[in-house]
């Protein structure tokens, strides 16, 4: 069994990682996809400045070994943004499958990864 979660845990966080390095370094880029993609929701061009730099260093955080707390603070991160991306499009009547297929799986992605990471990954509390 813990063989299995291993394997789960590392290709879902591969393949959150993939998603959010690669779409972060088009947001910190500005390509016109990305401009193009959020100028209808309402939000200025300079987010996408932040919100990829942000990207970009949750997925150093959740990659690297220690720094447990840093890592919660990524997948919370993470979170927010695609639940948040998928509640923006859905409130701007944005249905297409482009719009709407990223976030849910990056959110799957997210969740997975979080829940499968092994424990020397996970914060532990201790009793007093």
């Amino acid at each position: 069994m813990e063989k299995r979660n291993k394997i789960i845990y590392w290709i879902a966080t591969a393949l959150l990682a993939f998603g959010m390095l690669g779409s972060g370094i088009q947001q910190v880029l500005r390509t016109k996809a990305m401009v193009d993609l959020i100028t209808p929701l309402g939000y200025p061009a300079y987010f996408l400045v932040i919100l990829g730099a942000w990207k970009i260093l949750g997925v150093i955080a959740i990659l690297m070994p220690r720094f447990k707390l840093v890592k919660e603070w990524a997948y919370a991160g993470f979170f927010f943004t695609m639940t948040g991306a998928l509640a923006s499009h859905l409130a701007c009547s944005d249905y297409a499958a482009s719009a709407i297929l990223g976030p849910i799986f990056q959110t799957i992605f997210i969740i997975t990864s979080w829940y499968f990471r092994p424990a020397d990954r996970k914060i532990v509390l201790v009793n007093q």
